[in-house]
């Protein structure tokens, strides 16, 4: 059962941290911080662990790693004080002024609570495995909050029409050469996935719902997301879960020359790589938008572009009836299934559809699971 909380807050954009989805639906309890430079401290369950994330902006002159590493454990310190129950507590550490998605942090953590202990010893912001400085990585581009509906191509009038016909007889032409529109309609299996990922708050509640589900899934990776929280991605491969290319900025790709494309697809690569030390072999474009350039890369640097046959609109602000009721709708052998791992309806239906699927005889899995129809 889910529990009840009294303390609503709603969340600003600024709370998406590097996920670039504005999600100002959504209502998250906070915790009563008193320490400076707290942008926003909220918290969250899943029915079975409470994690929260606690976001401070801090002055970037003098914010050697010591010092964060100071802010850090007292921010974690006071968010147990505040909420004892709390599985884990996430930290992200910005330069102020605090802008969001706009830039990478200067330090993040996750402490678990049975490694709390290890974390409050600390006197270097190193020997922590769940620990990240940033070398002075920087962005070139801002995340965009690009929702995904439907795939939608774009580019000359010609490839356009092929590529909209093509997905309308997907379930039946099968798997075209680097792209993937559908599996296997003759077969039980349906992939679940996941955009976006990681997010410091709500990725270990999914990876822990995941695990009690025991179904595994593809989580599309935000390059930035995962430099900066590199240890949510090895929890996402220890765990069994496949990894995908999302960008490595999650921007609108179309609009970009050939050469940024392929910057966007090849930085978040090296990222994954650096982090898991395994290439991803499949890749989504943020939004669905895609053109005749954007595929070319893709299998240029040996990715297979996969889309969807079910987008029930997680990030719509949802009730959880409404997002249980299309996802089954819509379930069917062969689907591909997008979620997004940074929604609290998404937590709240995933042990409902998992149910479902099972019912109806349907294994929920990976992209890579999924076997595809012949053309």
């Amino acid at each position: 059962m889910w529990p009840v909380f009294l303390l609503l807050a709603p969340l600003p954009w600024e709370d998406t941290s590097l996920t670039p989805k504005a999600l100002p639906h959504q209502d998250l309890p906070t915790l009563q911080i008193a320490l400076p430079g707290v942008v926003q401290a909220t918290y969250l369950s899943n029915g079975h662990l409470e994690v929260a994330h606690v976001v401070l902006e801090v002055e970037a002159k003098g914010a050697k790693a010591e010092v964060l590493l100071r802010l850090a454990q007292k921010a974690a310190e006071a968010a147990w004080q505040a909420h004892p129950s709390l599985s884990e507590v996430d930290l992200s550490l910005f330069a102020a002024p605090y802008r969001g998605a706009e830039t990478l942090p200067l330090f993040t953590a996750s402490v678990p609570k049975n490694r709390a202990a290890e974390f409050f010893a600390l006197r270097e912001a190193r020997g922590y495995d769940r620990l990240w400085l940033n070398p002075g990585t920087a962005s070139r581009f801002a995340p965009e909050p690009i929702l995904e509906d439907r795939p939608r191509p774009e580019g000359p009038v010609s490839f356009r029409a092929k590529e909209r016909a093509t997905q309308l007889l997907q379930s039946r032409m099968g798997a075209k050469a680097g792209v993937i529109y559908h599996g296997n309609p003759n077969q039980p299996l349906a992939a679940l996935t996941f955009d976006d990922a990681p997010h410091p708050l709500f990725t270990p509640l999914l990876l822990d719902l995941l695990r009690r589900l025991e179904v595994k899934a593809t989580f599309f990776v935000i390059g930035r997301n995962a430099e900066a929280y590199p240890y949510f991605v090895r929890d996402m491969v220890e765990a069994g879960h496949e990894l995908g290319n999302h960008t490595y900025h999650h921007v609108r790709l179309p609009k970009l020359s050939l050469e940024e494309i392929k910057q966007e697809l090849l930085r978040c690569n090296e990222v994954l790589a650096t982090i898991t030390g395994e290439v991803p072999r499949y890749f989504r474009p943020p939004g669905g938008r895609y053109s005749p350039a954007v595929i070319q890369v893709a299998r240029e640097l040996g990715l297979t572009t996969v889309f969807w046959t079910d987008d029930p609109g997680d990030y719509a602000g949802l009730a959880p009836g409404v997002l249980e009721r299309r996802l089954e709708a819509h379930l069917r052998p062969g689907g591909i299934v997008l979620l997004h791992d940074n929604v609290v309806a998404t937590l709240a239906v995933l042990p409902l559809f998992a149910r479902k699927a099972k019912e109806r005889g349907l294994v929920l899995g990976p992209v890579g699971a999924l076997p595809l129809a012949r053309r």
